[in-house]
């Protein structure tokens, strides 16, 4: 016998199913650098250690890119010119967000 709560939800639609918010690649690169204990990194680094939504190269490439964007990371001269290193800029904030 089916109890009270059964009837009452009989004819309710079900719930929608919770939606997984996707955090941006170049917010997950941001929040990592934030605890990067150099001052720089280089493109390597970021392939060897960064998130896992940045390991490879086109993602990291856009990911730098927008960092460099809204000034979290600067770009600094090497000796080759396909390195690329970068300084980090740490700027106080509680909860930081790319864009805003």
């Amino acid at each position: 016998m089916a109890s009270i709560f059964d009837r009452l939800n009989r004819g309710r639609p079900a719930p929608p199913p919770e939606e997984k918010t996707k955090v941006d690649p170049a917010q997950k690169l941001l929040d990592f650098l934030l605890r990067w204990p150099h001052p720089t990194i280089c493109a390597r680094e970021i392939l060897m250690y960064g998130p896992s939504s940045t390991r490879k190269q086109k993602n990291a490439d856009d990911a730098t890119r927008t960092l460099q964007k809204y000034g979290w990371i600067i770009p600094l001269e090497t000796n080759q010119h396909n390195w690329r290193r970068w300084q980090i800029i740490r700027q106080p904030t509680v909860h930081p967000k790319i864009a805003g």
